[in-house]
C-alpha cells in the first residue's frame, strides 16, 4: 500500500496547479498559468462614481496578487458596465471556464446573489462564482482598522492586555438575512479577540436587530459602536447614518477599498481555481476537445482521400465529368470480324 493510500498517515495532497511562490508567501499571491481565467469582480448596486473608485482599487490591488489575470468588474444594476454585459463577450479555452465571478461582498446576500447567478447562466461561456470574502480574519482585521479610523478602537492590536478603548462594545453589522448574520458573527469572534470587548453581530438591513443588539452590549457596557461589515455599494448614502442615529451608536466607516479586500478578493479567486471539482472539469473539456478536433481532422482526410481516388473523366456532349467505367467480362477486346464477311 502506497503512502497516498494509507489514509490513516498520509498527508494531504496538493491538487492544486495555482501555486504560491516561496515558502513564505502569502495566500493571496497566486502564481498563475498563462491559460487562467479571467477574475470577474461583481460590484453591487449601479455604476455610480463612488462604486466605480472603490471597485478599480480593489481590482488593482487584486492584480497585484494575481499576475498575468485578466480583470474585470461588472455592476449588478444599472445600465453601464452591468455584469451580463461584462460576461457576454468572455471566450472559453477548450471548453474550461472563461472567468471566475468572485462577489464583492463580505456575507451571503439573498437578491446580490440571484442577480449574480442569473447574469452567469446568461453568459454562453461557462463560469465559476466564487465564495464570498467572509468570513474571515482579514476582515476583522480591516474593520480593526476602520474602527481606529474613527477614533473608536485603538490602533494597534491589544493581545490579552485589557484597555480602554473609546468605544466599550461593537455590533458587527452585516448586509442580509439570518445567514448573513451567521457569518458576520465568526468575524465577532475574531474582532472580539483583537478588541479585547464584547461584540455582537447584527444585520443593517434590520434595524430592530442592530436595537437588539446594542440594547444585550449596553446591559454590560456603557458605550457602544457599530462597524458596518459591508464594502460600501451594498447600501444606498446616509443608511448608515440613519442606523446610528436610530439605535444611538456611533458608527465606523464601511470597509471600502482597504487592502484585505482586495487580498480576499484575490483568495477568492485562487481558491476557486484550485477546487479539484474545476480541475476535473478543465481536463474533461480539455480531453473531450482534442477528441473532436482529432475526429475533425480524420473525417476531413478521408473525404480529402475519396475526392483524389480516381481522377474524373469528362463526359460526352459536355456533360457532368464522371469516373470510368470498369471493362465487361475478363477485360479482353473482342476480335474484329475477318475482311469480306458481316458480324452476325
Amino acid at each position: 500500500m502506497s503512502a497516498d493510500q494509507d489514509s490513516g498517515s498520509a498527508l494531504p495532497v496538493r491538487t492544486s496547479r495555482y501555486r504560491r511562490r516561496g515558502r513564505h508567501s502569502s495566500p493571496h499571491q497566486l502564481s498563475l498559468p498563462s491559460d487562467s481565467p479571467a477574475l470577474v469582480i461583481a460590484v453591487p448596486g449601479s455604476a455610480r462614481p463612488e462604486s466605480e473608485e472603490i471597485a478599480e482599487r480593489v481590482a488593482d490591488m487584486a492584480a497585484a496578487s494575481c499576475h498575468g489575470a485578466e480583470i474585470r468588474i461588472g455592476f449588478l444594476r444599472g445600465g453601464r458596465d452591468h455584469l451580463e454585459e461584462v460576461l457576454s463577450d468572455l471566450v472559453s479555452q477548450d471548453g474550461s471556464p472563461a472567468a471566475v465571478v468572485v462577489p464583492l461582498l463580505p456575507f451571503p446576500n439573498a437578491e446580490a446573489d440571484q442577480a449574480i447567478s442569473d447574469a452567469v447562466a446568461m453568459a454562453e461561456a461557462p463560469l465559476l462564482i466564487a465564495d464570498h470574502l467572509g468570513p474571515h480574519p482579514l476582515l476583522a482585521e480591516a474593520l480593526h482598522t476602520r474602527l481606529a479610523d474613527a477614533g473608536l478602537a485603538r490602533a494597534a492590536r491589544v493581545g490579552r492586555i485589557s484597555i480602554v478603548t473609546a468605544a466599550d462594545g461593537v455590533i458587527v453589522g452585516a448586509v442580509g438575512d439570518e445567514e448573513a448574520v451567521q457569518a458576520a458573527e465568526v468575524v465577532a469572534v475574531l474582532l472580539a479577540s483583537r478588541l479585547t470587548t464584547p461584540v455582537a453581530a447584527a444585520s443593517l438591513t434590520d434595524p430592530d436587530s442592530i436595537k437588539d443588539a446594542a440594547a444585550r452590549l449596553r446591559q454590560a457596557v456603557p458605550r457602544v459602536a457599530l462597524a458596518p461589515c459591508m464594502v460600501g455599494p451594498e447600501l444606498t448614502s446616509g443608511t448608515l447614518e440613519a442606523i446610528a442615529a436610530l439605535t444611538s451608536t456611533e458608527c465606523s466607516p464601511p470597509l471600502g477599498s482597504h487592502p484585505a479586500v482586495g487580498k480576499l478578493v484575490a483568495i477568492r479567486y485562487g481558491a476557486a481555481l484550485a477546487d479539484p471539482q474545476v480541475a476535473a472539469m478543465v481536463a474533461r473539456a480539455k480531453a473531450q476537445s482534442t477528441a473532436a478536433r482529432a475526429k475533425a481532422q480524420t473525417t476531413a482526410a478521408r473525404a480529402k482521400a475519396q475526392t483524389t481516388a480516381a481522377p474524373a473523366q469528362p463526359a460526352p456532349n459536355g456533360g457532368a465529368p464522371h469516373a470510368p467505367e470498369p471493362p465487361s467480362g475478363d477485360g479482353e477486346p473482342e476480335p474484329a470480324p475477318p475482311a469480306g464477311t458481316s458480324a452476325q
